[in-house]
């Protein structure tokens, strides 16, 4: 049975494509959209499940005018599934940096888990999760941000129905 049976299509025209649509269409500059959506994809693979939320309104607090909020939460939104397949990468690289302990992913540590025997090596496994994405954040935004820049840049003189900043209009309404 194809999968746009299943609703999949225009669930993710209504989520993720009309809104991007309606950010486009607004003027945003393709630069700010780039480094906005690349760092909500990037805070969004936090290796903390349920806290992505949370760091994408911290960085909109204390970047303010400097990034496009819709597009961090946005982008946050689209990276929740790859958040969850990035959390053994980001344990193993904090394992390797450090030189700790490699955490076994068993059934048998499931259990432990379960039963609160294991909880001085979920803590570490949760510290080298988190040593692993920090090392990785650097190198995350700047090729995310390297691949959005050009297709914003497509993206907003093909869509946009205003001048993309405030300069532009302001030429474009002296000359009129």
């Amino acid at each position: 049975m194809p999968i746009w049976r299943f609703g999949v299509v225009p669930w993710l025209k209504e989520k993720i494509l009309d809104p991007l649509l309606q950010i486009i269409k607004r003027g945003a500059e393709p630069k700010e959209l780039a480094f906005s959506t690349a760092l909500g994809v990037t805070l969004g693979v936090f290796p903390i499940c349920g806290t992505t939320v949370l760091l994408c309104g911290m960085a909109i607090a204390l970047l303010g005018d400097r990034c496009h909020a819709p597009s961090v939460m946005l982008a946050n939104f689209v990276a929740t599934p790859i958040e969850l397949s990035l959390v053994i990468p980001f344990l193993r690289l904090g394992e390797f940096i450090s030189g700790g302990p490699h955490f076994p992913l068993t059934s048998d540590a499931l259990k432990k888990v379960i039963t609160g025997k294991a909880s001085r090596e979920i803590l570490l496994s949760i510290l080298h999760a988190l040593l692993g994405w920090f090392i990785a954040v650097p190198f995350i935004l700047a090729l995310l941000y390297a691949i959005f820049l050009p297709c914003f840049k497509l993206l907003v003189h093909k869509f946009s129905s205003e001048p993309s900043s405030p300069k532009k209009q302001t030429l474009l309404s002296w000359r009129g």
